[in-house]
């Protein structure tokens, strides 16, 4: 027991750079509470003491704003940073060395008594606010843009984006990467090849020597050259 609480304290000083001290750790943690809290829970739920088991998962979320059900299996080493807003399902599966951010739901789509929630490989970074709703598996080492909705199963080393998710890159390697900032966006990358064949257009156009409304073409450029600003400042889809 005291090794996995070790190894859960690490955890946070290696993907947590506000991290000072253990004792800042320890007390001010609430997503390190909230896998601590778990682990009691699941303690009484897999042994049919369904009632203690609810109770601590309740106590859980009122105290630190995680719920995850008490039936579910959460691996060693597995970090909710942050936390608040968090939503893990009764037959969720979560491996090792995975990373949650805040708002992200790991949800079910069916009333059945049976697996319904998803499984999560080992070395998993799930963004701010994603959901993976469903039985599927994401693969290990799978990369989850924040905002991201996963309905599918996910190949290893995928960095998924979008809504419904997309696979945008395979083959990720599984390391400990804290730069979200740079997932690819396929719908601005659409829009922008987009308005590279509209530029291509339009000198094709002059060249034909073909009259138009100055006024009104001038005014499409400026409003053109608007939402080109808007979307290389990262304020697009």
């Amino acid at each position: 027991m005291f090794d996995r609480i070790r190894e859960d304290i690490q955890m946070v000083f290696s993907r947590d750079p506000a991290a000072r001290s253990t004792a800042e750790v320890i007390l001010f943690s609430p997503g390190l509470h909230a896998i601590w809290f778990h682990r009691l829970g699941n303690w009484f739920w897999t042994r049919n003491h369904l009632f203690w088991g609810r109770f601590i998962s309740t106590l859980n979320r009122f105290l630190t704003g995680v719920e995850i059900h008490p039936g579910a299996t959460i691996g060693r080493r597995v970090l909710i940073d942050h936390g608040m807003g968090v939503v893990i399902g009764e037959t969720a599966e979560v491996g090792e060395d995975v990373l949650i951010y805040q708002g992200v739901v790991l949800g079910g789509t069916s009333l059945e008594k049976k697996k319904r929630h998803p499984t999560v490989g080992n070395g998993v970074v799930i963004g701010s606010g994603a959901k993976i709703i469903g039985n599927i598996k994401i693969g290990d080492c799978c990369k989850i843009g924040a905002g991201s909705v996963v309905l599918k199963p996910t190949p290893p080393g995928a960095t998924v984006v979008g809504i419904p998710g997309r696979v945008v890159q395979e083959s990720r390697k599984c390391a400990i990467d804290l730069d979200h900032g740079q997932l690819p966006d396929p719908v601005a990358e659409v829009i922008q090849l987009i308005l590279q064949r509209q530029d291509e257009l339009e000198a094709e156009i002059k060249q034909l020597g073909i009259s138009t409304d100055i006024v009104k073409i001038n005014g499409f450029l400026t409003k053109k050259s608007e939402i080109e600003e808007i979307f290389s400042e990262g304020a697009g889809i």
